[in-house]
C-alpha cells in the first residue's frame, strides 16, 4: 500500500510531503516551547512549499 502510494504521486512529491510534515512538527514543538513568533514564521513555509508543488505539477 505504501509503495503504491509513492508510485502514484512520485518519489519527489513524496519527499516534499515528508519535508512539509516535518516543518509542521518542528513548528508545533517550537510553539509549545514558547517561541511563538518563530513557530508562526516556520509554519508559513509548509503552505508555500505545497503551493510550489502544485505549480510545478501543473506545468508538467
Amino acid at each position: 500500500m505504501f509503495k503504491r502510494f509513492v508510485d502514484k504521486i512520485g518519489i519527489m512529491n513524496f519527499i516534499m510531503l515528508l519535508v512539509v510534515f516535518s516543518i509542521i512538527i518542528v513548528s508545533e514543538v517550537m510553539f509549545l516551547q514558547g517561541r511563538k513568533l518563530d513557530a508562526i514564521f516556520i509554519a508559513f513555509w509548509a503552505p508555500t512549499i505545497l503551493g510550489f508543488m502544485i505549480l510545478f505539477n501543473q506545468r508538467n
